[in-house]
């Protein structure tokens, strides 16, 4: 065959005009093969031309050769008139752009095949999506174009897609779309800013579990329907509303193109309020609310999964804070947040590379104010956040375990320290105060490790004393009664931190081997003035002095921040007391100052002597936290 296909032979063959399909590029090179070894070349053309499959020859430069009946029916046109045309220029074919590069490659033999998908128009008006192909024959400069019609394929790919990517219960997208529509929102939003409230059913868990699955999922389909009220409502300024399924009772109703938060705002409330509504299912009148985190923010350097993370952390505050309402998320409550993690991720670390210390606050007596003991307060010296204080990280440590390793260093440091002042002051020798959370004494044998560390530091049992809270101790049973028994009876002096704060259940005090309680400074807050405001304080704070007195329990009291209250404590009768009218908390090297001043002079030391300049400072609004 030396020239282009022009019409079909007079032997085109009835049984090939039946079988169109049979004209495929394989078959077709097959054909250029065989007309080459000697075979007619009219059943090819008989085959090519009665072929339903549109098709068509082309050369080098994409100009139609030879075009079958099909491509003409397609098109439009007679096949006679198509020849000599570009392809490119053929209607609806639009062979350029992004494809045109792999077309010419197939045109000129470098690639073995093309092929692209198009949505074409019919000459007869209906639209259909066709599979276009070009592959190299074996007749050098020629390569066969074929347009396969893949409509009913690409339909059926359409509704397997749609089941894939929406909820069955509510017909919503799911999780799936909505990443997708998520990550197209902030590679293109109009405003370059995007916006999402996360939402949250408050009590369907309790719809499912007394009303059952059925009626739990027309409860989810009826809020679907009420959402996407909400979001056809707010796309009147910026539309791009999305409203999802994430699974559960867990919805996200994102706006592609936000204009502020005030919009997510105003959205999220009336999600509140639509949601606020009952609802009458299968005759039930239900009613549940919601809990949203609403984020908003610039699309420049946010990724789907910042975005998620933040509305997940703010939906998290939204239900903390009380449920049924919505929360904005913010940088500085979500940086505690971040911070608190970091704090938590590195606490056992911390202390083997030994970043904590402690400091020493006096307690003193109130009868001669002579320094009598000290209670250990450790501090972090962190090195990204500097020095943090106890409340920043002692219930993470309670949290996470660390708590067990922090407080076993607390013990021995303050254990070896107390020893170090005995021995180098002469004079009545001070008692540490040692606070130990509830957690050490079930996750380690602290009777043990108090044994070890007396024993190793040297320093008699009668001047360590263990605070525990009120609450800690309430109740104490099995293995904690009993390591409180074998502290005691070892020596050690035991006393109850915060007292007055907890179960105010006083019938353990009995059958604890409590040797002090620690009154807790909010019933000594109203003595700060000569002129006592409510008299009912200082008539409770008699009533538990003479109560402990009467058990042969001694009492300190907390929080001492002026002479007023340290007067009128030392009245009704505590035995010591701590605070800042004496001392802050000081360094270890700062007791031992006081100590030798107290030992070279020949009379008791003051309470403001003892305390230095730290007593002329105004009071805190609270104590200094003291744990452990």
């Amino acid at each position: 065959m030396n020239g282009p296909l022009e019409g079909p032979g007079k032997d085109s063959g009835d049984a090939l005009v039946t079988q169109p399909q049979i004209i495929t590029e394989s078959n077709a090179k097959r054909w250029r093969r065989r007309s080459h070894n000697g075979h007619s070349e009219s059943d090819f053309r008989a085959a090519f031309h009665a072929a339903q499959l549109p098709m068509a020859i082309l050369d080098r430069d994409g100009r139609v050769l030879t075009a079958n009946r099909a491509l003409g029916t397609l098109l439009g046109a007679d096949p006679r008139r198509i020849t000599g045309r570009a392809v490119a220029e053929l209607a609806g074919l639009g062979l350029d752009g992004r494809v045109r590069s792999a077309y010419d490659e197939a045109l000129q033999g470098r690639t073995d095949r093309m092929s692209c998908t198009r949505r074409l128009k019919h000459a007869d008006g209906h639209p259909l999506w066709a599979e276009i192909t070009v592959t190299p024959t074996e007749r050098e400069g020629e390569a066969l174009l074929s347009i396969a019609d893949i409509s009913e394929r690409r339909d059926l790919q359409e509704r397997l897609r749609h089941l894939q990517m929406h909820d069955p219960v509510t017909r919503l997208p799911n999780r799936t779309l909505f990443f997708e529509r998520l990550a197209a929102a902030l590679a293109d939003s109009a405003t370059g800013r995007t916006g999402l409230c996360y939402i949250d059913l408050d009590g369907f868990k309790a719809v499912n579990d007394t009303l059952g699955h059925r009626v739990g999922d027309s409860l989810l389909d009826a809020v679907a329907q009420r959402l996407t009220q909400c979001a056809e409502a707010g796309t009147e300024e910026c539309g791009g509303h999305l409203v999802a399924r994430l699974g559960g009772d867990e919805f996200a109703l994102l706006v592609e193109s936000s204009t502020g938060t005030e919009q997510l705002t105003q959205l999220a409330q009336s999600v509140l309020a639509a949601l606020q509504r009952p609802f009458d299912l299968a005759g039930q009148r239900l009613s549940v609310s919601a809990s949203i985190g609403v984020v908003e923010r610039e699309t420049a350097g946010t990724s789907p999964t910042e975005l998620m993370q933040a509305a997940d952390t703010t939906l998290y505050w939204a239900k903390a804070d009380g449920k049924a309402r919505w929360t904005l998320f913010d940088p500085e409550r979500n940086a505690h947040r971040m911070t608190r993690q970091a704090l938590s991720s590195t606490l056992r670390r911390a202390v083997e590379r030994g970043e904590f210390v402690l400091e020493y606050q006096p307690i003193v007596g109130f009868a001669d104010d002579v320094l009598r003991g000290v209670e250990a307060l450790v501090r972090w010296r962190h090195p990204q956040f500097g020095t943090l204080s106890p409340d920043r990280f002692i219930g993470l440590a309670e949290e996470n375990g660390a708590i067990v390793p922090l407080g076993r260093w607390v013990l021995e440091e303050s254990c070896r320290q107390a020893r170090r002042w005995m021995l180098e002051h002469p004079g009545p020798p001070l008692y540490v105060s040692v606070n130990v959370a509830v957690r050490q004494v079930w996750d380690s044998d602290l009777v043990r490790d108090v044994a070890d560390i007396l024993e190793e530091t040297g320093l008699p049992s009668g001047l360590l004393q263990l605070e525990l809270t009120e609450s800690a101790v309430m109740g104490s049973a099995g293995r904690p009664l009993q390591a409180l028994q074998a502290l005691s009876e070892m020596g050690v002096r035991i006393a109850i931190d915060d007292f007055g704060t907890g179960y105010s259940n006083l019938a353990y005090l009995s059958r604890l081997p409590v040797r002090a309680l620690k009154l807790d400074g909010t019933f000594v807050r109203g003595f700060r003035t000569a002129r006592h405001q409510n008299p009912a304080d200082e008539t409770i704070v008699t009533a538990l002095v003479q109560l402990a007195h009467k058990l042969g329990l001694t009492v300190t009291a907390e929080c001492v921040e002026g002479p007023a209250q340290a007067e009128r404590l030392r009245r009704i009768g505590c035995d010591t007391g701590q605070g800042w009218h004496y001392a802050k908390p000081m360094e270890a090297d700062r007791i031992a100052e006081l100590l030798s001043w107290s030992s070279s002079s020949t009379a008791p030391a003051s309470a403001s002597a003892q305390a230095g300049p730290a007593a002329a400072e105004p009071p805190p609004p609270s104590r200094p936290a003291g744990s452990p």
